[in-house]
């Protein structure tokens, strides 16, 4: 009898430890189960959200457009579009008719600022033109489909309701004395042209159409078409060589 006791208690001894054993381990494999699940749960929210924006952005670039490069069929909005933070207007993205900011202060003092800068090396700039109206892009559009037709008037000027300039942050920059590079670009072949060129983003603006981009900004190359948009930007864009339409990813 004494000695089947003293077999007993290693028995059941080794019998509770296999149990608490047991219990351990399926309280660990518990916790990694919660934790895979945590983790399938915020990677299935990050792709969802990943999905959605790329829908969106896929959907933008299905819609079927013209030979001038707008959508077929778009009307204008009843309100601006911002992207990023930042007022957009292109041939997928239009103004109100209403809309009418005029110039931004913000961009006459980046302005100002640039040609106190461009002063100390020699050279004066003019913005030869900057705010538009709906109704003078209109006019101006217009004009020039009469003078060139349809299909080279959309390379270099915007329809109206798409123009940059109505949203008071476009600026056309050109030398002060030399008339004759204004909306040109030979413009771009003088040392004012190549000053503004390097050194425009330091004071926040970016040349909005520049060459060999025309696919993606829907534009002919423009070496006097400048957009503020803020020096930290503009010297991100600058610095990698990018478009707008790149820098916010809606090409």
């Amino acid at each position: 009898m004494g000695k089947g006791k003293h077999y007993q208690f290693p028995v059941a001894l080794a019998f509770i430890m296999a149990i608490s054993g047991s219990l351990l381990a399926g309280c660990n494999d518990s916790e990694k189960e919660n934790s895979a699940t945590k983790a399938e749960q915020k990677t299935a929210t990050h792709n969802t959200s990943e999905k959605k924006e790329t829908t969106a952005a896929t959907t933008k670039k299905e819609q079927e457009v013209d030979a001038g490069g707008y959508i077929i069929g778009q009307k204008l909005p009843k309100k601006a579009t911002y992207i990023q933070g930042v007022l957009v207007a292109s041939k997928q993205y239009p103004l109100p008719t209403d809309f009418a900011p005029g110039e931004n202060a913000d961009a006459r003092a980046a302005f100002e600022e640039l040609n106190a800068a461009a002063a100390l090396d020699g050279f004066k700039f003019d913005a030869f033109s900057t705010y538009r109206s709906y109704d003078r892009q209109v006019e101006l559009y217009d004009a020039y489909v009469e003078r060139d037709g349809k299909k080279a008037a959309d390379t270099y000027s915007a329809r109206p309701g798409y123009s940059e300039h109505q949203t008071g942050l476009a600026f056309d920059i050109g030398e002060v004395g030399n008339t004759e590079a204004y909306a040109d670009n030979k413009f771009a072949e003088t040392e004012a042209g190549k000053w503004i060129a390097k050194n425009a983003h330091k004071y926040g603006f970016i040349m909005r159409y520049p060459k060999g981009k025309e696919n993606v900004t829907g534009y002919m190359y423009e070496s006097w078409h400048f957009r503020y948009v803020g020096k930290k930007i503009a010297t991100e864009i600058y610095n990698k060589h990018e478009t707008l339409e790149e820098y916010l990813g809606i090409r």
